[in-house]
């Protein structure tokens, strides 16, 4: 009898909580459509295409450069539109156009010096998983495919492109003792 491949993809294992997981982090990759915005693709008669980004996800990034967090984008789409919010924010390494996620992880990890287990990885459908299940720390927004939900370490309450990032880096930065830290310089104290 035939194995049902879905059930070869087991749910992540939960041997350690989110929040220590998140504590481990040294790099954190994001996808982009879905994620960074809310999956639609404006297209004018052209050709050309618009997305919409969220301010509050990129100060979120912006905030785990700081405490040290390098920050990366995988996603299979090449597009000027995040070529151009990725220098924007100063995301440290960009993959875009990646046919096989799992072959830029390799590469990124490598370039960035750190191993699977110190990295965060937030995607929200299928092409998503094998890199998921590689990363030390796998996020989804609240609207992320049914499949990729249930094997995840953290789950958004937003959805994607509507604070998604900004809530898992306000994880991270929590799980890593700086959240108050950051929010006080910000108030001035």
């Amino acid at each position: 009898m035939a194995q049902n491949p879905a059930a070869a993809l087991a749910p992540l294992s939960p041997n350690a909580s989110a929040a220590e997981r998140a504590s481990r982090i040294k790099l954190m990759i994001f996808d982009v459509d879905g994620v960074f915005t809310d999956g639609s693709l404006y297209f004018t008669a052209e050709g050309d295409f618009m997305k919409s980004f969220n301010s509050l996800d990129g100060y979120g990034v912006k905030m785990l450069e700081r405490i040290g967090v390098q920050t990366a984008i995988i996603t299979g789409r090449k597009s000027g539109i995040v070529n151009a919010r990725a220098k924007e924010l100063s995301i440290t390494h960009l993959f875009h156009g990646v046919q096989d996620k799992t072959v830029a992880l390799a590469e990124l990890l490598q370039k960035a010096g750190v191993s699977a287990d110190q990295c965060g990885y937030m995607g929200d459908d299928w092409p998503d998983l094998a890199v998921m299940r590689r990363c030390g720390f796998a996020a989804v927004p609240a609207n992320a495919h049914s499949e990729v939900i249930q094997r995840v370490h953290w789950v958004a309450e937003a959805r994607g492109g509507y604070g998604a990032v900004r809530e898992v880096c306000d994880a991270i930065l929590r799980a890593q003792n700086r959240y108050d830290e950051m929010l006080a310089a910000s108030l001035g104290a």
